[in-house]
């Protein structure tokens, strides 16, 4: 039986509520979950199933009201707000699917961001960006404004600013919504890539294309996970 060192992540029985005026709903209902190093992993479900809770817990953008969580042996709860800033910036990459970059900046200012949080040093900064560009297959574009680029362009970006810390995981939230299919096959080759080279890819996604595109699927049906390809044989989907 695998501890939780040996897991890159492992939550037990994670629970989150929200209060909607008297009622109270319940986003994520006793979530357990294991993830290794290296996997290529969907979470899908319908609007409001948790998908996206979930990813906010893992991605240490938000807590939970119950369970544990550990990433890389780490008790995540347990850590102040600075610590968990400061493993977040180092462990996880973020690509969402508006891109969230700054439009009037340039491209290698972008992907620089997560640098500054760390205090490197300048130099280092824009070599590690050009590395970064050049893995997704646009550090032509580096000195080019954000918002001169193309949609499929613009998620490329945001790919390379979620891998240039080197994190352990890239959580993509719906990283196809606005994108056509060319755009979005090209941009799920891109993830795949990344993934062969030892980054784990953690994508939120409704559909069931790029869903195919990972190894493993996990569905959420609400706040409970209710089919996880690693351990269940079948699942029949509901219309």
């Amino acid at each position: 039986m695998k501890g939780y060192n040996d897991m890159l992540i492992k939550t037990e029985n994670l629970t989150k509520k929200y209060k909607l005026g008297k009622e109270t709903f319940v986003a994520l209902d006793k979530a357990n979950l294991e993830i290794e190093d290296g996997e290529f992993v969907a979470i899908q479900g319908t609007s409001g199933a948790g998908k996206s809770t979930l990813l906010h817990i893992l991605g240490c953008l938000d807590n939970a009201d119950d369970g544990k969580y550990y990433l890389n042996g780490i008790d995540v709860f347990s850590l102040n707000d600075r610590k968990t800033a400061k493993l977040r910036n180092e462990k996880i990459g973020f690509v969402l699917q508006d891109f969230s970059l700054i439009n009037h900046k340039k491209v290698g200012f972008n992907v620089m961001l997560p640098l500054y949080f760390n205090h490197t040093p300048n130099r280092q900064m824009k070599e590690m960006a050009h590395k970064a560009l050049e893995a997704v297959g646009i550090d032509k574009q580096f000195d080019k404004k954000a918002n001169q680029l193309s949609g499929g362009q613009r998620q490329r970006v945001a790919i390379a600013r979620a891998i240039v810390n080197n994190p352990s995981v890239i959580f993509a939230d719906e990283p196809t919504g606005a994108l056509d299919s060319k755009t979005s096959k090209e941009v799920m080759k891109l993830f795949r890539d990344l993934n062969k080279k030892g980054i784990a890819v953690i994508i939120v996604t409704h559909d069931d294309e790029v869903a195919d595109c990972c190894d493993r699927k996990i569905i959420i049906n609400d706040g409970k996970i209710i089919y996880d390809s690693k351990k269940d044989s079948n699942y029949i989907k509901e219309e």
